[in-house]
């Protein structure tokens, strides 16, 4: 069963409670790529308390680890806007 946004959401809402998060499938438009297929690729958008401080690669380890569970079923590939508060959009 591929992995869905709603997944990804809750996964993320549970480890970082996220002021505001949009996860947004982008599968459809990888089809015919290495990797492709439903709940393949992924657009996160993420504000939290928890960025606050960290440099970007720091942000984005604390995304993948609050998905690790999910990558192994089929993510395989995923852009991170991750921001704290304050931060502009």
């Amino acid at each position: 069963m591929p992995v869905t946004a709603q997944d990804i959401q809750a996964a993320l809402q549970q480890s970082l409670s996220p002021q505001r998060l949009d996860v947004i499938d982008d599968s459809h438009l990888h089809a015919g790529h290495a990797g492709a297929g439903e709940g393949s690729h992924y657009t996160v958008r993420i504000t939290s308390e928890r960025f606050t401080g960290l440099r970007p690669v720091a942000r984005h380890r604390l995304v993948y680890d609050a998905l690790a569970s999910l990558i192994p079923a089929g993510i395989h590939a995923l852009a991170i806007q991750a921001r704290s508060p304050g931060e502009a959009d």
